[in-house]
């Protein structure tokens, strides 16, 4: 069964991405190629437990079990030493990719309490999205009342496209509520 965004993709974001941008050739655009969800425990260096939880609230909400994220280097500040556990994360390709997106456009930030959008400019210079989520319980398969903490979480769209403008109107097509 294909994904609903996989099938706009094809059938409605393709001809117009190629009509606006004058593309001659529909491989020449832009497509989404994975995103990529991560999830830092700071309080998992003084109880593992927080960690276990939020391993399993990302993967309730990916479908897909997250992998442990351990700190590449010692920073005394933050009392962390090299090799412990800070976080977690998961890629999504896609079947998956297209159908957490589709979740979260439709049924994640609009729960968000005084949503105004994402902000325009959170692109890098290959183009990709990135934008951070403060509460973890908007998505509709976390239980708010088993939640121990509120666990903020990043979310980075990684596409081909070759300009940031390319980029931007992909994801406005797809749905994605940029702030005015």
């Amino acid at each position: 069964m294909i994904p609903r965004l996989q099938a706009k993709y094809r059938d409605e974001i393709v001809p117009e991405m190629m009509k606006r941008f004058n593309l001659k050739n529909m491989m020449q655009v832009p497509r989404l190629e994975k995103i990529v969800i991560n999830m830092g425990v700071g309080k998992a260096r003084d109880d593992i437990k927080f960690l276990e939880a939020a391993m399993q609230d990302l993967g309730m909400i990916t479908g897909q079990k997250p992998v442990m994220t351990r700190a590449k280097k010692d920073i005394s500040n933050f009392k962390i030493r090299r090799g412990l556990p800070v976080g977690c994360k998961v890629t999504l390709r896609r079947v998956y990719m297209y159908e957490f997106l589709d979740r979260l456009v439709n049924v994640a930030l609009p729960r968000i309490r005084d949503f105004r959008g994402i902000p325009r400019d959170s692109f890098d210079k290959q183009h990709n999205f990135a934008f951070g989520i403060t509460e973890h319980s908007i998505f509709p398969e976390i239980e708010v009342d088993r939640i121990h903490h509120v666990q903020g979480m990043d979310v980075i769209i990684v596409t081909t496209a070759t300009t940031t403008e390319h980029a931007r109107e992909l994801l406005r097509l797809f749905g994605m509520p940029f702030r005015s």
